[in-house]
């Protein structure tokens, strides 16, 4: 599993300095029936800041 998780929507409240996801978990899931490439995944796990 990966050690550091990188994110660069610093609107994210999981979003940590050195763009690292300080989410416990992360949950993606696809656009479309089987996605081929990253455009085409949705990070489910982002939260606003607020």
């Amino acid at each position: 599993m990966a050690q550091d998780v990188l994110c660069e929507v610093n609107s994210c409240k999981y979003w940590a300095n050195g763009n690292k996801c300080a989410a416990s978990s992360i949950y993606v899931v696809s656009n479309r029936k089987e996605a081929r490439n990253s455009e085409e995944t949705d990070c489910k796990t982002f939260e606003p800041k607020v």
